[in-house]
């Protein structure tokens, strides 16, 4: 069991959740305002995408990821700054035509310009997510091992730390080998992600088989979403492990109820507390990843 748990909130994510979610962040004063307030209630990582102000859909504008950031860092906490590094991977089938060519909604660039804002805002974390999948019914997330191992020696040379995001047992086996080939410093920092179609699933025994995949060394924290998220809060905390929430992941607090980010960290805290452990400051979370260092 972990005693002293980090609490990672993911802000607002890229997916099309503002039609289900009317106060979804969206605008950089919005989601830097969601921040903040997820950090009072007990988040010592923000987990940060950015939207288009106008269409409300997940960007990777590098000017506002800058405004957002800047926000943070000047607000009243010293959150630590986890950017996606998720964006730029999306391929979308042709199936008015030929389907070697990419349809509506494909947004495919390298791993450059996945980083373009990183390299821009040097935040203390950003994520990798390691390896190519389905995603949904009919968008394949792509993510080469040649990009990842390109992006993982980039950010290695900015001293911006990886978080390692793996949806099945494969992910963790390609994490390993950049681990092994000297690309990811110790200690590694590995996010499980649970139940995104189609990947591992949101329950214990997939979280344990996940769990029991990673190195000795590796610092990792878990989450479900949906009706999962509370559920593998409690699985990961018991495991050993840290835990993610937020507007990302899930929508609701309970059913019916629709939740903000620090509504969702709030219910976190319970639990962990219930469970006898504490929340991880900042200041704490830093000196467990291996931040103050770097």
């Amino acid at each position: 069991m972990n005693r002293n748990v980090i609490i990672t909130c993911a802000i607002t994510g890229a997916g099309d959740a503002l039609s289900k979610h009317p106060d979804l962040p969206v605008s950089p004063e919005q989601i830097a305002a969601a921040v903040e307030s997820a950090a009072q209630a007990g988040a010592a990582v923000a987990h940060i995408h950015v939207r288009d102000p106008a269409s409300g859909q997940g960007s990777r504008d590098v000017e506002l990821f800058r405004d957002v950031v800047g926000r943070v860092r000047n607000s009243n906490t010293d959150v630590i700054v986890n950017l996606t590094a998720g964006m730029g991977g999306a391929w979308f089938p042709n199936e008015a035509g030929d389907p070697a060519t990419p349809g509506p909604g494909t947004d495919m660039i390298g791993p450059e310009a996945r980083l373009a804002h990183v390299d821009a805002l040097r935040p203390d974390i950003c994520s990798l997510d390691c390896g190519t999948m389905n995603f949904g019914e009919n968008e394949i997330y792509v993510s080469t091992p040649a990009y990842l191992r390109s992006m993982a020696k980039l950010v290695q040379e900015w001293g911006v730390k990886p978080e390692l995001e793996v949806f099945d047992l494969g992910h963790i086996r390609f994490a390993k080998d950049l681990i092994a080939q000297g690309l990811i410093d110790t200690p590694p920092l590995f996010q499980v992600c649970l139940g995104i179609p189609w990947g591992a699933d949101a329950d214990s025994e997939s979280m344990l088989a996940m769990r029991n995949a990673l190195p000795a060394e590796a610092i990792w924290a878990g989450f479900g979403i949906g009706r999962m998220e509370m559920p593998m809060v409690a699985q990961a905390v018991l495991l050993g492990g840290n835990v993610r929430v937020g507007l990302e992941d899930n929508l609701y607090l309970e059913r019916g109820v629709l939740a903000s980010n620090e509504d969702l960290v709030t219910r976190a805290r319970e639990i962990i507390e219930r469970l006898g452990a504490s929340v991880a400051s900042p200041d704490d979370a830093r000196q467990i990843l291996g931040l103050n260092n770097r």
